[in-house]
């Protein structure tokens, strides 16, 4: 795998980053889910860098990026699509694709709306929702919610990975190499020596300071962009009314929504397998014709 690490400070914090293929003029930005990291993109950022230029940001409080000191009004929707608005103009990125897995998907939706970024609105040219929707499950959100919020802490790094497999078992087929590298990328290692998941534990008070904050359907409605909802088969989080009602409004009314089920996944699929890469790239791809 072939990329640089580098930091950038957006929004007055400091946010770190992947960037895979950097020569190549077109953009993809790759954003991870609640709890992850921007590493969690390497199989589709390494696919995609053929073509494009990819950048996978670790979202405030997770992987290398700095943990908010005002978790209440950083850790919430508005304020990371400021964070991408300011990526966007420290990396010189004019026009980007968006794959968004989980919370990636709803930043890159209310970017995408430019309800909260304006200007943003007219960059972002494709939208893919890995296993995301404007309405998302009450008994999934909380499930979520309890094992983010007290992440616990092991002796070993294969107690560390015995987690991860049991917790992220929805993601569907990984190898080994790819369980034990999604374990050393998202583990950082407490005072008394034990590791741990590597965010900030506080980001999980945005489901209780903004309790609303991911019912989105003013910002799907706005969207101008083609929209890929990739809905693992399984996944607790997106159901099918959800799903169906996504093809129904906005840019599914508009004839500009796609929804694929995924199978063997829940939430959320890992986008690492063939299958997966080549729906998102042949989607990327069409959608360079739309617009």
């Amino acid at each position: 795998m072939h990329f640089t690490s580098g930091y950038v400070t957006c929004a007055g914090r400091e946010i770190h980053y992947t960037e895979w293929g950097a020569q190549h003029p077109r953009t993809v930005i790759a954003w991870h889910g609640l709890a992850r990291t921007g590493r969690d993109m390497d199989e589709l950022a390494q696919s995609l860098s053929d073509r494009y230029r990819v950048i996978c940001p670790d979202t405030i409080g997770r992987g290398y990026s700095q943990w908010s000191p005002d978790p209440r009004n950083e850790y919430r929707l508005e304020f990371y699509a400021q964070l991408a608005a300011d990526l966007f103009a420290q990396l010189g990125v004019e026009r980007a694709h968006w794959v968004g897995t989980s919370m990636g998907g709803a930043i890159g939706m209310v970017c995408a709306s430019g309800l909260f970024q304006p200007g943003l609105r007219d960059r972002i040219q494709s939208l893919v929702l890995n296993d995301n929707a404007p309405r998302l499950a009450a008994a999934a959100v909380q499930r979520i919610r309890d094992y983010a919020g007290n992440p616990p802490a092991f002796a070993t790094m294969a107690e560390l990975e015995a987690f991860f497999r049991q917790v992220y078992k929805p993601y569907g087929w990984l190898t080994n190499a790819q369980w034990r590298r999604l374990t050393e990328t998202s583990m950082r290692r407490l005072p008394d020596g034990r590791v741990t998941p590597h965010y900030d534990p506080a980001m999980v008070r945005q489901f209780v300071d903004h309790p609303n904050d991911y019912d989105l359907w003013e910002h799907y409605d706005a969207l101008q962009a083609p929209v890929l909802l990739l809905r693992g088969a399984e996944s607790d989080l997106v159901l099918p009314d959800a799903a169906a009602e996504m093809l129904e409004r906005g840019p599914g009314k508009r004839g500009m929504a796609r929804v694929v089920e995924v199978p063997g996944c829940g939430h959320a699929p890992a986008l690492n397998v063939p299958d997966q890469l080549d729906l998102v790239r042949s989607f990327i791809e069409a959608s360079e014709r739309w617009t």
